[in-house]
């Protein structure tokens, strides 16, 4: 009987851990308005299995909390349907990080794919597999779930999320068969893609990125709320990293740092726009070289407070 009863609890011990494991909590919204006339039920059910895929599935071995997950938003805008289960379109994938001591949540992740071509079966179940490419699905959900995963745990600690970028970076490789674009260095994204987004964050010339993610995230805004000049100039400092990498000029087209801009730019003039003239002045400087085309909202921040 003790036995049994030993095993009751090791199972539900067992399960609660499964549960706590599971790392992401994904919202998952399908836009369809540009197909016309198809079965609008099977929206519904491709829409439950992306969020099934994302949310139930165990993508590390770290044990979190309810409070822990990391919070982040799909949004697939679908413009043709073929075949009946073939679909195309783009993704927009989004992740947030809580900062400390605040109710404030900060976008680390904002990022748009338009290579998203894929398979779906109504009612099908989606199959993935670390070490080879079962279907094009399955792999562009498991790509983003490990970025999301490994950008956040780069901004608690340096270069933290390494070991979930390079699982990213075997999707990409497993997938360079793949007749579906994304995948490769050359394509109609040009360099905007997963091939390169995965590239870019492993390069060793994009090396200061990732530094900026951590000192930015943990030792500036989770900063902000205990001593709001510690905060801000340690995420001016983290703005000189990219200034190195800017300067450097790993592509032509720096794409990592457009890559930060499109997360960071409406936040960058949040946070300074109320700092001392001086550092309003420096950050405005900084900003201005290595982010020229939104000039006209960091003018914002060097704009004197009436």
């Amino acid at each position: 009987m003790r036995k049994i009863f030993h095993f009751i609890i090791l199972f539900f011990l067992s399960s609660v851990l499964t549960v706590k494991a599971q790392e992401l909590r994904c919202n998952v919204q399908l836009v369809t308005q540009q197909i016309q006339g198809s079965n609008k039920q099977i929206f519904r059910t491709f829409q439950t299995a992306i969020y099934e895929f994302m949310n139930n599935r165990n993508w590390t071995q770290d044990v979190y909390d309810a409070s822990e997950k990391i919070e982040c938003n799909i949004l697939i805008n679908l413009t043709e349907q073929s075949g009946g289960d073939q679909f195309k379109g783009s993704i927009q994938v989004q992740s947030r990080r809580p900062v400390y001591n605040s109710s404030y949540s900060t976008t680390v992740l904002n990022f748009r794919d338009n290579d998203f071509d894929v398979r779906y079966v109504e009612n099908e179940t989606l199959e993935f597999d670390e070490n080879q490419h079962l279907s094009n699905l399955t792999s562009i959900l498991a790509y983003y779930a490990y970025t999301i995963i490994g950008l956040d745990y780069d901004t608690f600690s340096p270069e933290g999320g390494t070991t979930y970028l390079k699982k990213a970076e075997t999707i990409v490789m497993n997938a360079q068969n793949a007749p579906e674009g994304g995948w490769k260095a050359f394509g109609s994204s040009g360099n905007r893609n997963r091939y390169w987004l995965s590239q870019n964050l492993l390069d060793n010339n994009y090396q200061p990125v990732r530094q900026f993610f951590y000192q930015y995230h943990r030792l500036g805004m989770d900063q902000l709320v205990a001593n709001v000049n510690t905060g801000r100039t340690q995420m001016e400092e983290s703005l000189k990293l990219l200034q190195t990498v800017y300067r450097n000029k790993p592509d032509p087209y720096v794409f990592l740092l457009q890559v930060v801009f499109d997360a960071k730019a409406d936040e960058f003039v949040e946070v300074f726009k109320d700092a001392f003239p001086d550092q309003k002045r420096r950050v405005y400087l900084i900003l201005k070289e290595i982010n020229p085309s939104n000039i006209k909202l960091y003018d914002e921040i060097n704009k004197t407070g009436e």
